[in-house]
């Protein structure tokens, strides 16, 4: 995504309870001569903020133009990942433009082949064993949790329902009664009147 030079743009991942969240960015600034981006940008670094559901600040760091961060979730939930940049400009001179490439990993622990081929083949099945037992639970964690979030939408429909049910009885005593009334009303009238 793009970004001005002090701009903070946020991102909001939907993370189960206790997931491991890797994310790598790399920040290009434009190049106003070579009209391009920069494969870098020197001197320049990024500012991450995560925020849990709860509005608790769970990691705020500066980090260099490239590189990874990561947060384990204690709440399952909505997570605000925050980016800016650091840039020392004043803000009104501040107009250059960033591309910022972000790939964000929930609960995903990748294999490091370089380890895999240095074992032999027992380790390797044993430690792709390891690996497919990890992603396991992970999908495991993940159904629990839309599980849990199924589960709160129908009590919320269902009190909804619920609700209206009664409302729509309410508003039919409250007819009956008026047009009861209202008649009550006209008859005394007429009897007044001596009309009737």
């Amino acid at each position: 995504f793009h970004s001005g030079e002090r701009e903070e743009k946020c991102i909001i991942e939907d993370v189960p309870t206790d997931t491991l969240v890797i994310a790598n960015y790399k920040v290009q600034r434009w190049d106003i001569h070579k009209q391009d981006y920069l494969e870098s940008a020197p001197g320049l670094g990024m500012f991450v903020t995560v925020t849990t559901p709860s509005a608790e600040v769970l990691l705020s760091k500066l980090y260099g133009p490239q590189g990874t961060f990561s947060f384990t979730s204690n709440l399952s939930g909505e997570h605000i990942i925050c980016l800016q940049s650091n840039s020392t400009r004043f803000v009104a001179f501040a107009g250059s433009k960033l591309r910022i490439h972000l790939d964000i990993r929930v609960g995903e622990h990748f294999l490091d082949e370089s380890v895999v081929q240095a074992k032999d083949k027992v380790n390797e099945v044993n430690f792709r064993l390891e690996h497919l037992i990890e992603q396991i639970h992970h999908i495991s964690k993940e159904q629990n949790y839309e599980r849990e979030r199924e589960e709160k939408f129908r009590k919320t429909s269902e009190e909804t329902n619920s609700n209206i049910l009664w409302w729509a009885i309410v508003q039919t005593l409250i007819l009956v009664s008026i047009g009861i009334w209202q008649m009550k009303s006209l008859r005394d009238f007429f009897i007044s009147k001596k009309l009737v």
